[in-house]
């Protein structure tokens, strides 16, 4: 398996790249599971998308990574309840929060990567 530092590695942002989340907040009871959604507009054959959650500080705290040919990504104490499928045929990514708990209430951002990497 290939090796690449992240010195090779360079994140590209393009105007028409974007990704589009519904503004509407969303409500529901503890213990249930609720689905945020994202759709994505790029021109890249393999674009990584992010989810990332804000913390008590406005901090973005990395959830998880999809990409329609590379390994996923969920950090680690959330990988049983947060769930993300890519459909790169609808262009959507949307991420499933299971069994939520108090704690889940924040705001959640959807980002697009395009990361390009030079051997």
């Amino acid at each position: 398996s290939a090796h690449v530092s992240a010195a090779d590695c360079h994140v590209l942002w393009a105007q028409k790249d974007n990704v589009l989340q519904p503004k509407a907040d969303v409500t529901a009871t503890e213990g249930e599971a609720v689905t945020l959604g994202c759709e994505y507009n790029t021109s890249s054959t393999d674009p990584y998308l992010y989810w990332y959650k804000l913390d008590v500080n406005d901090r973005p705290r990395f959830i998880l990574s999809r990409s329609k040919f590379s390994l996923e990504k969920t950090e680690d104490g959330v990988k049983n309840r947060f769930k993300s499928r890519l459909n790169s045929t609808l262009r959507s990514v949307p991420l499933t929060i299971e069994e939520l708990q108090p704690s889940d209430s924040a705001v959640y951002y959807c980002a697009l990567h395009l990361l390009v990497c030079f051997p």
